[in-house]
C-alpha cells in the first residue's frame, strides 16, 4: 500500500509499505480522505511538540471505511463509514487506529468533509470568528 512517510531528515516521500493488520482494540480503515494541517508540516520538519518517532506516516485527521477489526472490536463495525482523529497515519491507503477514535459519519456526509471536521474545521472556525 502507499503511504506518505517521514523516514529521516529528507523530505517526506510516497512509499510502498506493508498493509497493516489491526491489533486488539483496533480497526483497519480504508482511507478515502485526509486533512492536511499545519501540524503535519511541522511534524515533517521535526519541529512539532508531538512528533512521533521515525518512521511515521503523516495525516492527523481522516475519513474512510472500516475494512477489518482486531480482537475486542465488534465485527458489526466492518463496512462502517468513520471519521478518525488519528494523530498520524492518515496520508495512506489504509491505517490501523484505536476503534474508540473511529467516529461514525452521518449518512450522506462526504469523506472530505468528515476528514476535515476533526481538526481543520475547528481551527478555521476559531481563526475566522474569534476576535
Amino acid at each position: 500500500m502507499r503511504a506518505f512517510r517521514v523516514t529521516g531528515a529528507d523530505a517526506p516521500r510516497l512509499l510502498d509499505i506493508p498493509k497493516p493488520v489491526p491489533g486488539a482494540g483496533e480497526a483497519l480503515v480504508r482511507i478515502r480522505a485526509c486533512g492536511l494541517n499545519f501540524a503535519d508540516l511541522l511534524m515533517a520538519d521535526g519541529t512539532y511538540q508531538d512528533t512521533p518517532p521515525l518512521p511515521f506516516t503523516l495525516g492527523l485527521e481522516l475519513a474512510g471505511e472500516i475494512e477489518a477489526v482486531g480482537q475486542n472490536v465488534s465485527p458489526d463495525r466492518v463496512g462502517e463509514r468513520v471519521a478518525v482523529y488519528a494523530g498520524q497515519g492518515g496520508l495512506a491507503d489504509h491505517g490501523c487506529f484505536p476503534a474508540g477514535r473511529c467516529t461514525p459519519m452521518p449518512g450522506g456526509m462526504p469523506f472530505a468533509d468528515a476528514a476535515a471536521s476533526q481538526i481543520a474545521y475547528g481551527t478555521s472556525h476559531v481563526a475566522l470568528d474569534h476576535k
